[in-house]
């Protein structure tokens, strides 16, 4: 990878992680516009329980609470997750090619 492209995605990278980071200090506590409207049109009769439970629900680590830490690490763990596996499939590709 040249060093401008390779400066260029770590920059990338770095302003999504302050992105992440600040989120959760930032976010609107009242449920969005999806959640809200699935309260008021599902039936009570239908189970709303997940088939597996995330790892991370509501974008925090269960682990150390309800914070704006807490959704801060979260965020980041999963930023970082996203850059591995399209870093990844990125390496895979370019092989084939």
């Amino acid at each position: 990878m040249e060093t401008k492209t390779k400066n260029f995605v770590i920059v990338g990278v770095l302003i999504a992680i302050l992105i992440a980071i600040a989120a959760p200090f930032l976010a609107s506590s009242n449920p969005d516009g999806l959640e809200s409207a699935a309260e008021k049109i599902l039936n009570p009769g239908v189970s709303d329980e997940a088939v597996m439970e995330s790892p991370m629900p509501d974008y925090i680590v269960p682990s150390l609470g309800e914070s704006g830490i807490s959704g801060s690490i979260a965020i980041v763990i999963g930023v970082l997750i996203v850059f591995a596996l399209a870093y990844l499939i990125g390496v895979g590709l370019k092989r084939k090619a």
